[in-house]
């Protein structure tokens, strides 16, 4: 429904791109968008198939990595030696519209844990769906039993800001006002006297979408596009980005250690190199120990088969030798029996 509605300001041809990722399909549509003078660039980003698997367990885990992709990606432009942030495509996730379905009594186990693992990474306004199929009274209670859970599990969400005097009266009311209920519809139906307004038709009458009575559609979309959007872009910046920025910086060694201020990255990048040298030297010792310990089982292994070898061969030759000396024994007896047995030649004297 945002879509459509922002499909009014002058919408140029969409960039789509998708990724899949433990049965979530994060497809992401970026929009050019003109209206007068002024050119914006949005990206919507949707995550196709959240919360339909068997087991939900870090189901948030791809919408989460997601937004840490688009963090990490402003980060690498910044640390570029040339960096050019003003004309740099932010990705960054700048607020989440978070929909929850309409139990009518309290929100699902799966939205809490998603909700407080995503709350320090985005901006979230929680926002009630289908809201038409709940009564007013039912809604009513709905909302102070999500405000109250969202509150007793620790679920920070986005509060629209009242430091400012032009809005604060106006964002204090919105902020009243959540979560917000919203009805969604692409057809435009007629009510009264051919009069087109897009919304829902049911037997019973027509839910208007731009109705305030009916829903908080135009509020929220007061709230996110022309009054506070500036501050949440401020927000993600200057509270979620930083926080990841400075987990990073510290992975990477950069770090103000304190009393001697801020750690220089030629100096983080020597200690680095000594630690990274330190330990190919000591995987090296090690390479070489193993490799030398397997040598020499290997050569203790064959100085022990040849001595093996040896000894057999010995004892072989050992055996042959009087083999043959019972077979020299035996041919001395067979001649002197055949000598002995043969007739002596008759002589004769003339």
């Amino acid at each position: 429904l945002l879509l459509e509605e922002l499909l009014v300001l002058g919408e140029e041809e969409a960039v789509v791109s998708t990724q899949s990722t433990g049965g979530v399909e994060v497809s992401q549509r970026v929009y050019g968008l003109k209206e007068g003078n002024v050119k914006l660039k949005l990206t919507l980003v949707d995550s196709v198939g959240y919360g339909d698997q068997i087991n939900k367990e870090n189901s948030f885990d791809p919408l989460v990595d997601y937004i840490d992709e688009q963090f990490e990606s402003y980060l690498q432009e910044e640390l570029k030696i040339k960096r050019n942030l003003v004309t740099f495509h932010d990705t960054r996730i700048h607020v989440c519209l978070y929909f929850l379905v309409p139990t009518g009594h309290s929100i699902r186990s799966l939205d809490l844990v998603t909700m407080k693992a995503l709350d320090k990474k985005c901006n979230i306004i929680p926002i009630i769906a289908k809201s038409d199929t709940v009564s007013k009274s039912e809604l009513d209670s709905f909302k102070a039993n999500i405000m109250e859970e969202l509150q007793n599990n620790g679920v920070e969400i986005y509060t629209f800001p009242t430091d400012d005097d032009t809005v604060s009266e106006v964002n204090r009311e919105m902020n009243d006002m959540m979560p917000f209920a919203v009805v969604g519809s692409r057809e435009d139906v007629k009510i009264g006297e051919g009069v087109l307004v897009r919304g829902r038709e049911y037997p019973w009458g027509v839910v208007e979408i731009e109705n305030e009575q009916h829903c908080d559609f135009v509020k929220l979309r007061e709230m996110l596009i022309r009054t506070n959007m500036e501050d949440l872009r401020e927000v993600t910046h200057k509270r979620h980005y930083e926080m990841y920025r400075r987990g990073k910086l510290k992975q990477m060694g950069i770090a103000d250690d304190g009393a001697h201020g801020p750690v220089s990255l030629q100096e983080t990048y020597e200690q680095k190199r000594a630690e990274h040298l330190k330990e190919l030297k000591t995987i090296e010792n090690e390479m070489r120990s193993s490799y030398l310990q397997k040598v020499s089982r290997k050569d203790a292994e064959v100085k022990k088969k040849l001595n093996e070898m040896q000894v057999r061969y010995d004892n072989l030759r050992k055996n042959a030798n009087e083999e043959r000396e019972k077979l020299e024994e035996e041919k001395k007896k067979v001649v002197c029996y055949a000598f002995l047995e043969s007739p002596l030649p008759s002589i004769r004297y003339n």
